[in-house]
C-alpha cells in the first residue's frame, strides 16, 4: 500500500462525531497531499462558517491523530478551511494542545464528555439498524431483550455496532446484550424494550436527517463538491 492509500484509509476511520459518518464520505476532506518525504497535508471543509467549534476541533484533532499514526508518514499538517475559529483550532491541534488551551478563557473544559455522548448516540442508532433488520426478517419483537450480539447475522451494521459498543466502558458480562442502555451499560429489560427501541429509532432518523442537511449545505457552499467522491 502506498503512503497516499494508507493515509486515505486512515481518514476513513475519522468520523463526524455528531453524524457518525467518515469525513471522506461526507465530502469534508477538501484535499490530501503527500510529498516524497512522507509529509502529509490534509485540508478539511465544513458545511457552514459557524459549525460548532467543539465539533470542528474533534474532527481536526482526530484527523491529525489518524494520519500521524499511519506507516510511512513523517509529518502531518491538518488545516481547517473557511471557519470562524479555524486559526484557534489549527494552531491548537498543531501544538498538540487540548480544546480548553486552544480557546483559553472561552472553553469550560475538554471534550471527553461530549465525545462520550456522541458514542452513546451512535450505539443507539446502530442498535436500531440491527433490530430493524431482524424484525424485517421475521424476528419476534418480544424476544429482542433476550438476544445477544452473537444472535445477530453477520453484516456491516453489526460490525459497525460492535465498533461503537467497544468504545463504551461496559462491565464484564453485559457487553453482549443486544439491547443495552448506553448510559448505564445495563441490559434493557422486556418492560423497557419498546421505549428503548423507539428512542433508538428516533436517534437514528435524527442523525440521518442531519447528515442529509449537512451534505446539502456543503454542496451549496462549495459547488465544486457536488458529485465529488473522495476515493483517495
Amino acid at each position: 500500500m502506498t503512503v497516499m492509500a494508507a493515509v486515505w484509509s486512515a481518514l476513513r476511520t475519522v468520523r463526524d462525531p455528531e453524524l457518525d459518518e467518515p469525513l471522506p464520505d461526507l465530502g469534508f476532506v477538501a484535499r490530501c497531499e503527500v510529498d516524497p518525504a512522507g509529509r502529509v497535508r490534509v485540508e478539511l471543509r465544513l458545511p457552514t462558517y459557524f459549525c460548532a467549534p467543539n465539533f470542528a476541533f474533534l474532527m481536526v484533532a482526530d484527523t491529525y491523530d489518524a494520519v500521524a499514526g499511519t506507516r510511512g508518514v513523517t509529518g502531518v499538517e491538518v488545516v481547517l478551511l473557511d471557519h470562524f475559529a479555524a486559526d484557534a483550532i489549527n494552531h491548537g491541534v498543531a501544538a498538540r494542545e487540548g480544546f480548553e488551551a486552544s480557546f483559553d478563557g472561552e472553553a469550560a473544559g475538554e471534550l471527553d464528555g461530549l465525545r462520550a455522548d456522541f458514542v452513546r448516540k451512535a450505539v443507539l442508532a446502530g442498535t436500531d439498524r440491527v433490530c430493524r433488520a431482524l424484525l424485517a426478517n421475521g424476528a419476534d419483537a418480544a424476544r429482542l431483550p433476550g438476544l445477544t450480539l452473537g444472535d445477530v447475522p453477520a453484516g456491516p451494521d453489526l460490525d459497525r455496532l460492535r465498533r461503537r459498543r467497544s468504545e463504551l466502558c461496559l462491565p464484564d458480562g453485559d457487553e453482549d446484550a443486544l439491547l443495552l442502555d448506553p448510559v448505564t451499560a445495563l441490559p434493557i429489560t422486556p418492560s423497557e424494550a419498546k421505549r428503548h427501541l423507539a428512542f433508538a429509532r428516533l436517534t437514528r432518523t435524527s442523525m440521518e436527517a442531519n447528515s442529509g442537511v449537512c451534505r446539502g449545505m456543503l454542496r451549496v457552499r462549495y459547488p465544486q463538491a457536488r458529485g465529488e467522491e473522495n476515493t483517495g
